[in-house]
């Protein structure tokens, strides 16, 4: 029988069932910075049917009840992060310089027809620009200090730490805020009657970067830093 209510936290759903993000998402309800709301609060900021977005979750928790092991809740703080290592910020170093430039070509060669383009373009340049800089800042110098105070989690390392994590989390803010600016401004990614190959292209991978990074912002937010919360 499953434990989720329309009382259970949307973020509390994901940790339990990662793969209620694709749900929550295809729903556009927000499971990383603004999931921590009932699910029947996040049903009816969308106007959806609560019960029926409740059914929703129980099918996947149903599907998925035999890969438990798989969760990233059940992974240790040092598997945690070198599985956001190695799954996310690997995927951002890779897939934001390549995507570069069609985006930069589809402004050029549409954007006078459809002006909402060079809106595209400049988010997405903004939103490279921060990711990268922010996945930087957290091999080289947040995800040691996290290291560092699960080895030894004393008042010193928890004060060194904690501004970091502050910071961190703001920044996943701002990125969830650019996200869904990208979606507004392109109609949830909808394409136009004249779209071409590399209009295609382009919307279909914002979309798997929106899809990425979200997910990526819930397992540091609502596992990882909270984790870290609950400790210091």
């Amino acid at each position: 029988m499953s434990s989720f209510t329309l009382q259970s936290q949307v973020s509390d759903i994901v940790t339990s069932i990662p793969q209620t993000a694709d749900l929550f998402r295809s729903l556009r309800i927000d499971f990383c910075c603004g999931g921590q709301v009932p699910l029947e609060e996040a049903a009816k900021q969308r106007l959806l049917d609560p019960a029926a977005v409740l059914e929703q979750v129980r099918s996947v928790e149903s599907k998925f009840a035999d890969y438990q092991e798989s969760r990233p809740a059940s992974l240790k703080e040092s598997e945690l992060i070198d599985h956001i290592q190695q799954k996310h910020h690997a995927f951002l170093r890779d897939e934001l310089p390549a995507l570069t430039p069609y985006v930069t070509k589809l402004a050029r060669v549409h954007g006078e027809h459809h002006p909402e383009l060079l809106r595209v373009q400049e988010l997405f340049s903004e939103l490279k620009k921060e990711l990268l800089e922010h996945t930087k800042d957290e091999d080289e110098h947040v995800f040691p200090l996290i290291l560092k105070f699960v080895a030894d989690p004393s008042h010193q390392a928890a004060a060194e730490l904690k501004p970091h994590v502050s910071e961190l989390e703001d920044e996943h803010a701002h990125a969830g805020s650019l996200l869904q600016e990208l979606r507004d401004v392109t109609s949830d990614f909808e394409l136009p009657a004249d779209a071409c190959g590399t209009y295609r292209l382009v919307f279909q991978r914002l979309a798997m970067l929106e899809k990425d990074t979200f997910e990526h912002i819930h397992l540091e937010n609502n596992i990882l830093f909270e984790r870290l919360r609950q400790a210091v």
